[in-house]
């Protein structure tokens, strides 16, 4: 398996001025794989799509992806068009990556779509997102879309770009089975990774689709101090099945270094790494990379 160490921004991440140019140009420089925007309405993170071309045009190597983009409520063809031209602009750098949104009402009366409909709505938004990147023409009579004759162009460099889900709850591994090219799950454990390959692969099977070996990864929050006791208290609620909901942010690089190699392991071989608490400006995000590639770099194969 070629494995690969990307970066990711939070949702809380103070990167939306002209000091994310400087940590772009630093992950491209250091050869990271990928950098990876997050999207939340109510946070200060900048919004992925302009993130992304932005990066994309201050770069030649680095691919680029969010984690994730909210598809119910936005317009799916609209989206396809959109991603379809940044990927080209790229030269097929786009690492689509889409979510359901959580489960927040200030989020959910942004994007204006009930709580109960968001699966279903997905459901049928990828379908035609899909449609847009790969047919001439579009026929599609659906709950909440219906299109005829449409034309979608132009179509991405990629043919067409993988997609990737998230999400460890059971019906988030059926759909990415029955959907995704790719599972990138966050706050995770390497025996998450393995029970949850089980999952996909069958239900894949059952619909008559495959993910590649190579398509499974992990996004790891880490921290380089004692994690707050306020977020510790987050990371157990989130996953309250776990004794010790600190064993998913390891501390430090090596700690780091070592919980991509367990989950190497257990079957993985694609990292988004994001720190909990970001470094406070350029210059001292410069200095973090610079520490991390050494050892995270290291991990490439």
């Amino acid at each position: 398996m070629k494995v690969r160490v990307g970066y990711g921004f939070g949702v809380r991440s103070s990167l939306n001025d002209e000091s994310l140019g400087a940590v772009v140009d630093t992950l491209e420089e250091l050869h990271f794989d990928s950098l990876w925007f997050s999207e939340r309405i109510s946070g200060e993170s900048p919004d992925p799509i302009v993130a992304m071309a932005y990066a994309a045009g201050r770069t030649k190597k680095l691919k680029f992806g969010m984690s994730v983009l909210v598809l119910p409520g936005r317009n799916p063809v609209v989206l396809a068009k959109e991603l379809a031209t940044l990927d080209r602009l790229s030269n097929g750098r786009l690492l689509p990556a889409f979510g359901l949104g959580v489960a927040d009402p200030m989020e959910q009366q942004a994007f204006g779509v009930e709580r109960t409909q968001r699966a279903a709505r997905f459901d049928e938004a990828l379908k035609v997102v899909r449609a847009c990147w790969t047919d001439d023409v579009i026929d599609h009579e659906g709950a909440y879309f219906q299109y005829e004759g449409l034309r979608v162009f132009p179509k991405p460099k990629q043919s067409p770009p993988d997609v990737w889900l998230g999400g460890i709850a059971p019906s988030e591994l059926r759909r990415v089975g029955r959907l995704a090219d790719g599972w990138l799950p966050s706050f995770v454990v390497p025996d998450d990774i393995s029970r949850g390959r089980e999952v996909i692969e069958q239900v894949a099977a059952q619909h008559d689709r495959a993910i590649d070996d190579e398509h499974y990864g992990v996004l790891i929050p880490y921290s380089m101090q004692p994690v707050p006791e306020k977020l510790l208290a987050g990371f157990a609620k989130r996953r309250p099945d776990l004794a010790d909901p600190a064993i998913v942010v390891p501390v430090g690089f090596e700690a780091l270094a070592k919980q991509v190699d367990a989950f190497v392991r257990a079957g993985a071989s694609k990292f988004v790494v994001i720190p909990i608490v970001e470094p406070l400006d350029a210059r001292a995000w410069d200095a973090h990379l610079r520490e991390a590639a050494p050892v995270l770099l290291s991990l490439q194969n």
